[in-house]
């Protein structure tokens, strides 16, 4: 069974966002970048996979700038068999991923195609289900649980707001990784050594007949507002008047 995961370049969480002084956007020259934390469970995932031998071939897909090709190294020393890197200098919007992300499943054939759930820059959550709509495949998205049966099916527990469901899923199939469906293993230094040998295979958009897609717009970025002092009460009564006095109850 081959399986393709998609990984992003993003800022790192441990990074202290800041706000470019006109508002533009983010400041995202000289800050760390890493793999999105969720894409890093689904390229666990597919890994558990392969060790298991559910898994014959898995193969890393990223959009972005060269700087992106680090992301896709991780990847491999994850254990991808190989990666392919769709190179643009351009923000890439989730329509965009995705028809990218269908091009490229069009060429490979997989029976699962890997996704986090959503990437912690924009947090859109929209390019699993894009995906799935525009290959017209079966989706099963926020899973914490994934049982495959053979190259066929795969049972998936997803977290709603109600609590669990579990969907039972023909393949191929795209499925997106929520935060408990696994915790991604450490990288060792010979892995790490190793991936600097396997293939990494360049494209671009026009490559896969995509056009960008950007349909929406960021007018301005602004950072939250500064939060307030806490203030101390004496009583319950003074509590309540102060809530009452903030409109809060």
């Amino acid at each position: 069974m081959k399986v393709l995961v998609s990984i992003k370049r993003a800022i790192d969480y441990n990074v202290r966002i800041q706000i470019k002084p006109d508002g533009s956007g983010v400041v995202e020259n000289g800050v760390k970048h890493s793999m999105n934390p969720f894409d890093e469970i689904a390229v666990e995932q597919a890994m558990k996979w392969k060790e298991s031998g559910d898994a014959e071939e898995v193969i890393a897909v990223t959009i972005g700038p060269d700087a992106a090709k680090e992301q896709l190294r991780s990847a491999l020393a994850f254990g991808c068999d190989r990666a392919i890197h769709v190179k643009t200098d351009q923000p890439v919007q989730p329509l965009t991923a995705a028809r990218v992300f269908k091009a490229i499943a069009d060429k490979e054939q997989p029976k699962v195609f890997l996704m986090g759930k959503q990437a912690i820059d924009d947090d859109s959550n929209q390019t699993g289900q894009m995906t799935s709509a525009l290959l017209e495949w079966p989706q099963a998205t926020f899973a914490s649980v994934i049982e495959l049966s053979g190259d066929t099916t795969a049972k998936v527990t997803r977290e709603i707001d109600a609590g669990l469901e579990t969907l039972d899923v023909d393949l191929p199939a795209v499925i997106t990784a929520d935060l408990r469906l696994n915790e991604p293993r450490y990288l060792k230094l010979p892995d790490i050594m190793k991936a600097k040998r396997k293939p990494i295979e360049d494209m671009s958009l026009e490559d896969l007949g995509v056009s960008a897609a950007a349909l929406l717009e960021t007018t301005k970025t602004a950072p939250p507002p500064t939060r307030e002092a806490g203030v101390k009460v004496e009583s319950a009564d003074e509590l309540v008047a102060k809530l009452k006095e903030k409109g809060l109850l």
